[in-house]
């Protein structure tokens, strides 16, 4: 155990360090009592609102709001972009949305499948309101227990919510594609590697780029429907449009809004240490309980949603490190 430990401090030591973004205080004050997320719209480029999360963990205190929502308001109308984690979010939604614009709602995006991207559609009915194929496949599939969940997590903040996953399925086929919104010119495109599924969407007028689940910034990554080779390879696409200079502004679904790459390289180094650390210990032939008191590099000890995250994730994908390892043909 402690030429493992001492190998991981070596390789976080020799590792690029991860770049670091300062993480603004929460925009809104959640009142429990009046079950009032107090979201407020802010304005990131020429038409574009983030309606921001809390950088942190489910939790009752933050009512589960720990997602970037969005919206583009076009001169043809207006894109939102995720929906939040329950109906009231929604709801509360709608209503800020309209505080800004009183332009027609054209359609609502799903970046992926998980449930606080879509568990707020209830309060869109009427609306379309549209994700990947795979991912509403996977609502399909997983809302009850997302329900479940939620409903344990976030108590009466859930009041009346119900899975309610998106109604137009985007093919996948169709992807990468430009549509002109009014004077707006966005690029969807499908990735993968944090989901199945994961949709991308570029504002090439503002230079906007809403990268969801596939980038954390300051928080540790989720990984229930990782794929982590696959999202490597997805972190590599996306910063070439970030080189390429027509992504300026990057919008995490998990955490704050900022420029450049320094989100994207974080979550690529978590996902390297991570994927590394369990590979080593495979080898070692560690167990899951001793795999589980290793300590994390400094540069990750301050995010958001630490330990716990990284606990899940090791419970969940350590054994298949250790199958991999033990089916291995003797050396």
């Amino acid at each position: 155990m402690k030429r493992l430990v001492l190998s991981l401090l070596l390789s976080g030591l020799l590792s690029a360090q991860a770049d670091t973004l300062a993480v603004p205080p929460p925009v809104s004050a959640p009142d429990l009592v009046r079950l009032d997320y107090d979201l407020r719209p802010r304005q990131i480029a020429a038409d574009t609102w983030v309606i921001e999360g809390e950088v942190a963990d489910f939790s009752r205190a933050n009512g589960c709001n720990i997602i970037n929502t969005a919206f583009i308001a076009t001169s043809a109308g207006v894109l939102v972009i995720n929906t939040g984690p329950s109906r009231l979010y929604g709801e509360q939604q709608r209503r800020a949305i309209e505080r800004v614009t009183k332009a027609p709602v054209l359609r609502v995006l799903q970046l992926n499948l998980h449930p606080d991207y879509f568990f707020g559609n209830q309060a869109w009915s009427g609306t379309p309101t549209q994700a990947l194929t795979g991912s509403i496949a996977g609502m399909k599939a997983e809302g009850g227990a997302y329900a479940d969940n939620l409903y344990r997590l976030c108590g009466d903040w859930m009041k009346g919510s119900e899975s309610t996953p998106s109604q137009q399925a985007i093919d996948p086929g169709t992807l990468p594609r430009t549509e002109q919104i009014g004077n707006h010119r966005l690029e969807l495109w499908r990735l993968n590697g944090h989901t199945g599924d994961d949709l991308v969407l570029l504002d090439h007028t503002t230079g906007v780029l809403f990268t969801g689940g596939l980038v954390f910034a300051e928080r540790v990554p989720t990984t229930p429907h990782a794929d982590f080779a696959a999202w490597q390879a997805s972190l590599d696409a996306l910063e070439q449009k970030i080189a390429s200079g027509a992504a300026r502004t990057v919008v995490p679904s998990h955490g704050p809004v900022h420029e450049g790459a320094a989100g994207l390289r974080q979550t690529r180094d978590w996902l390297q240490w991570l994927t590394s650390t369990m590979q080593t210990a495979a080898e070692r032939g560690l167990d899951l309980g001793e795999v589980l008191r290793t300590p994390v590099p400094e540069r990750f000890a301050r995010w958001a949603a630490q330990p716990a995250e990284l606990h899940r994730s090791l419970t969940q994908w350590y054994p298949h490190y250790e199958q991999k390892v033990l089916a291995a043909p003797a050396k």
